[in-house]
């Protein structure tokens, strides 16, 4: 699971459906992504930042940290 994701999601108060609708894509994919069993593509990835305002780097790390303060916003 991308606990990170879900988190969030649930912070700004938006179901998959929504964030998966603004992203351009489905809410199934969206779920695998969220469930860490589908790695977007950087494009996705980009939208679904975008959506969430988070860096779209964070899918593509092997680690992240709830705690890091790039988890909940884009850096400065």
């Amino acid at each position: 699971m991308r606990e990170w994701l879900i988190s969030k999601r649930n912070k700004l108060s938006l179901t998959q459906e929504k964030v998966a609708s603004k992203a351009g894509i489905a809410r199934t994919t969206y779920a695998m992504i969220e469930q860490n069993n589908r790695t977007p593509s950087v494009n996705v990835a980009k939208r679904i930042a975008k959506v969430l305002d988070v860096d779209w780097t964070l899918f593509f790390e092997d680690k992240c940290h709830i705690t890091c303060s790039c988890v909940v916003s884009k850096p400065a």
